[in-house]
């Protein structure tokens, strides 16, 4: 039984490669384009005197919430969606 397997050259498999790459690279700057008009449109159209929440992730993909209340200037961050609860719940609390 003959197995007709057969490895690339190291260089073949570079330029083979490289048109995938530039697709990843392109589907990641249209996707964080998008992004970034999305946040935009949500900025525009928000009222600024509302308390804002939102979840951003950082480069280490951990997940975080954050949020700011425009009328006293206060923000808090938190790893925790139970925190950012906790902290509107006081800020409101009379």
């Amino acid at each position: 039984m003959d197995n007709n397997i057969r490895c690339l050259p190291t260089e073949d498999i570079e330029i083979n490669c490289n048109p995938l790459l530039q697709k990843k690279v392109n589907l990641n700057f249209w996707k964080s384009l998008n992004i970034i008009w999305e946040n935009f449109v949500k900025r525009l159209l928000a009222d600024p005197n509302e308390l804002q929440v939102w979840q951003k992730v950082d480069r280490q993909d951990n997940i975080y919430w954050q949020a700011y209340e425009p009328v006293t200037t206060k923000s808090f961050s938190s790893g925790s969606q139970t925190d950012i609860y906790m902290w509107i719940e006081q800020l409101y609390r009379y």
